[in-house]
């Protein structure tokens, strides 16, 4: 930006003193006709990044939410109770509500019916009028016009007074005038479109996605029913949730184990902002915490998530002083609780209504009103602080927790600060087993996370050391779902990972922007022990450092599963359907030399490199999270304390294993 700055003013100047000729070759350079005006949709097929947020996986996604928080729209208005959100087996997605219609009759300033309005013009809609809508998500009125910008084709069906209504449109402009037909029996609006291929890098819903924000959407309109099918491989889910949040906080809290059998639930309204919140608390490590308003999840928080946090903070801290018994042995001490306390092991949600909410940006991640801050605050903190005055056999438990969270921080701090002094005495924070490469550019440059010193050895010797780092591991890493992390910083094995992938952990200490390695990569071998210990590893990362996870940066290596010989024909199959077909192409098993791969040491330096480190041969899986609060409920389900969750999981899937090593 400073170059560009830089060069308009070194124009200016010249042209101060430069001769007339030179002025008129520089008008003409840069005249009327070099002024683009973006008519109709054309500015959202330009720029679709200012609406959408991106032409990626969020930005393809977003084109669904925009429908769909329309439908969710008339629920909240009590005209609709159920959606139904199709994805067909041509790429397509219709969405579906039994709600009033879209409105069809003729829109007086434009001669033409709403119904085209709404899907050719920006910024027009019903969300503007606060009798049609009294809290809306969409109040940009940009929803189902950019979804029509933005798709190959689309198609209208709205069922209302007792007639059909259809529109076909093609990247936004209408193919031809609406249609009316009689004889209609039901009501509500059909939107079916296709993204368009020339704006997005891959338009492939992911189920997992669409289950992910329909099942918030169920959760936070209590009585409602969202359906979400998947015609091509005949899945279905039905979602519907009578108890509103409070289900939502005891279906997060399935896997875990309560502090607090009750959820602390209750809505208020203060200066027509209604707040809806329930939590409770578990005995694990980590936040659970969804914010959302008007129906929109913040994931990246705001106002109303800075209110409630100080809330607690605030109100917990007050109940300490009231009540100094509660310190034990620290009694007299001045302990201040922190934010970090009062989020170990707090399940919660928060959903709150504003009249006019002002979000960052149009994909709506962020709330900014400043007024709501002190409403959200203020009423926590007084429904809270009577709600434990009255029931002190609830808020002693919590606090029993926070307390433990606040001397395990105390003591987590501690122990960064040895491990900094003695990084700072040794003169490198790099472990000694960490075979580095040479780049120094860490988006060249590629961790590989191997099982063992065997395979490590093999690995050094056959990496690239230009681009490819090795860190051997022995054994197994720390099971973090169930350790603390004043244990979990004192383990020498996660002490090496953290110093080779330089970003630190913990909420004050983690940096993105240090990481070593864009590509972190888990190397194991391809038995029981080699599927735990990736196991173990995804949950630490996911749980410790979920920023690698989620900008794309962790995958797991895809060792060969046999060798196939016959001959000089020498092949490596990675499945057993693979190893089948090329026995067959061989001839069959006569004559041929079957190897079962186990470990990844059995494998020699250049084999390896051959099949699982070459980037131009090897099969890398990215680690994914598309659905946050299933994966949680996974890790949970798989390395947490209960054991009959992970006996059902275990049932559930047990014909569904492949290559088990026994």
């Amino acid at each position: 930006m400073q170059e560009n700055n830089g060069e308009i003013l070194e124009q200016k100047i010249d042209s101060e003193v430069a001769p007339q000729d030179n002025a008129e070759t520089l008008s003409e350079d840069y005249s009327a006709k070099n002024i683009q005006v973006l008519e109709g949709l054309e500015a959202v097929r330009k720029r679709p990044g200012m609406y959408i947020g991106g032409t990626g996986v969020d930005g393809l996604h977003h084109l669904v939410w925009e429908v769909v928080d329309n439908s969710i729209d008339e629920v909240l208005g009590g005209h609709a109770t159920t959606v139904y959100v199709t994805m067909h087996d041509n790429g397509s997605v219709s969405v579906m509500d039994d709600g009033r219609g879209i409105p069809t009759d003729i829109h007086e300033a434009t001669g033409k019916p709403a119904l085209e309005v709404i899907l050719t013009v920006l910024h027009s809609g019903g969300k503007f009028d606060k009798k049609s809508y009294k809290f809306s998500g969409g109040l940009h009125g940009v929803g189902l016009s950019v979804v029509n910008a933005l798709s190959e084709w689309l198609e209208v069906t709205i069922w209302r007074e007792n007639n059909t209504y259809q529109q076909y449109f093609r990247r936004g402009i209408p193919v031809g005038p609406m249609t009316v037909s009689e004889g209609a029996s039901r009501r509500g609006t059909k939107v079916v479109f296709m993204p368009d291929s020339e704006i997005f890098h891959a338009t492939d819903f992911s189920f997992e996605i669409l289950s992910r924000r329909l099942r918030e959407l169920a959760f936070l309109n209590s009585g409602v029913k969202i359906v979400l099918r998947q015609k091509k491989l005949l899945k279905c889910h039905l979602f519907e949730y009578k108890g509103g949040i409070s289900s939502f906080v005891a279906y997060l809290n399935e896997t875990k184990t309560p502090v607090i059998k009750d959820i602390i639930a209750f809505k208020k309204v203060r200066d027509s902002v209604e707040i809806d919140v329930a939590m409770s608390y578990n005995d694990g490590y980590s936040e659970q915490f969804f914010a959302f308003v008007n129906n929109i999840n913040t994931i990246d928080g705001g106002t109303h998530v800075i209110g409630f946090r100080s809330a607690l903070t605030k109100v917990y801290n007050d109940y300490l002083k009231k009540n100094p018994s509660l310190l034990g042995k620290e009694k007299g001490k001045e302990i201040k609780i922190s934010t970090e306390d009062v989020r170990e092991g707090l399940v919660g949600v928060l959903s709150i209504k504003v009249p006019e909410p002002q979000f960052e940006g149009q994909t709506k991640g962020k709330l900014g009103n400043p007024e709501v801050r002190s409403i959200v605050d203020l009423c926590i903190s007084e429904y809270l602080t009577d709600f434990f005055e009255q029931n002190p056999l609830i808020i002693r438990p919590i606090m029993d927790k926070i307390l433990t969270a606040f001397r395990a921080r105390v003591a987590a701090q501690k122990a960064r600060e040895l491990t900094r002094r003695k990084n700072a005495l040794e003169g490198s924070s790099l472990p000694g087993k960490l075979a580095d490469c040479s780049e120094r550019d860490p988006v060249l440059c590629e961790l590989f996370i191997v099982e063992g010193d065997s395979a490590g050895g093999s690995a050094k010797q056959g990496r690239d050391r230009r681009i490819q780092a090795i860190l051997p591991l022995r054994g197994k890493i720390l099971n973090v779902e169930k350790t603390r992390i004043e244990k979990v910083l004192g383990n020498e094995q996660i002490q090496d990972l953290v110093s080779a992938v330089g970003t630190n952990i913990g909420k004050d200490d983690f940096d993105l922007g240090k990481l070593r390695y864009h590509k972190v990569v888990i190397m194991t071998d391809a038995d029981v022990d080699g599927s735990h210990i990736r196991t173990l590893l995804m949950t630490f990362f996911y749980r410790y450092m979920p920023e690698i996870i989620d900008k794309g940066k962790l995958f797991v290596a895809q060792p060969p599963l046999y060798k196939i010989k016959r001959g000089k024909d020498e092949r490596y199959a990675y499945t057993d359907e693979e190893k089948d077909k090329y026995v067959t192409e061989m001839g069959g098993m006569e004559g041929v030399s079957l190897q079962r791969y186990k470990g990844l040491g059995e494998m020699n330096p250049d084999q390896l490199w051959e099949t699982t480190m070459n980037p131009e041969k090897r099969v890398l899986k990215l680690v994914q999270a598309l659905d946050a609060l299933e994966a949680d409920r996974l890790f949970s389900v798989l390395m947490g304390d209960k054991v009959e969750p992970r006996k059902n999981f275990i049932m559930q899937h047990a014909k569904m294993v492949k290559n088990l090593d026994v």
